[in-house]
């Protein structure tokens, strides 16, 4: 659940088949905190309301009982009428106004409605409750931009790596490399696999977010694993890292020439 703060008031808000809903009960309390119930149903008695309801409805909501809407909208006015949300809910099929148990629980309405509900409560409340709704979705937009530029940077560095085939298979690491040593294990098996460690491939790609291996294929994540199983045989065995990096990079330059031939891995990766 995300919130919003209102006039020192804090404002939940629901998200319901990608429709946002806002919590009315909140709202309310802005009014009154201690009678929430009876303002809601005070303002949904109104004639008015029931009329914006039930036009929203129609718009929005296929499976609305007109029937039942037109008989409530008929006593609507008269004295003594009183309308609560559930019964709103019950006769119409109502969509737009639900009410939710447990830790977040309260009445909901979609935001069309909840801003009608807020104006009845206080001008002044609606305008800022306006504001802060849109600086949350100006925000989410800011976020969902900066989403697809990470994922067309990713999706453009395996369109440009599975382009060229050739450059999926390891090189042979020369001598200098294979005699560095590798405070990490890691990058043992980095150098191995791709022919350089994670900062050296951050230093390439600093337009690029996470790591060396947020970026690999599904090819080089198969290999990459067995690598790590091999390399803690190696361990165990007690050989040198030196010697570990040289047998390590002769074995992914071979499981990756038969990864890259077998299209059947290729296609695990598809949903990725």
């Amino acid at each position: 659940m995300v919130k919003i703060n209102v006039l020192d008031k804090e404002i939940t808000l629901y998200t319901r088949d990608d429709e946002d809903y806002i919590c009315i009960t909140d709202i309310a309390k802005y009014k009154n905190a201690q009678t929430t119930g009876l303002i809601i149903s005070h303002w949904l008695s109104t004639r008015f309301t029931v009329e914006f309801m039930g036009v929203w409805e129609k718009i929005h909501n296929p499976d609305f009982n007109v029937t039942e809407f037109s008989n409530i909208k008929n006593e609507s006015g008269s004295n003594g009428f009183v309308l609560t949300v559930k019964q709103w809910v019950q006769k119409t099929k109502a969509i737009g106004i639900i009410s939710k148990p447990g830790r977040y629980g309260g009445t909901y309405a979609h935001k069309d409605i909840a801003f009608e509900f807020a104006s009845w409560i206080s001008v002044e409340f609606k305008l800022y409750l306006i504001k802060e709704f849109q600086r949350l979705k100006d925000e989410e937009l800011k976020q969902l931009g900066w989403d697809i530029k990470r994922n067309l940077a990713k999706i453009n560095y395996r369109i440009h790596t599975d382009a060229i085939k050739n450059n999926l298979i390891p090189p042979e690491l020369s001598k200098s490399q294979i005699n560095f040593v590798y405070a990490l294990e890691a990058d043992v098996l980095n150098v191995a696999l791709f022919g350089k460690t994670a900062k050296q491939w951050q230093d390439e790609n600093p337009a690029l977010k996470g790591n060396i291996r947020d970026y690999a294929n599904i090819s080089q994540l198969v290999c990459l694993s067995n690598l790590e199983n091999i390399n803690a045989l190696f361990i165990d065995e007690g050989m040198a890292q030196k010697e570990r990096l040289k047998k390590l990079n002769s074995i992914a330059i071979h499981q990756m020439k038969l990864l890259i031939a077998d299209h059947g891995v290729e296609k695990l990766g598809g949903s990725k």
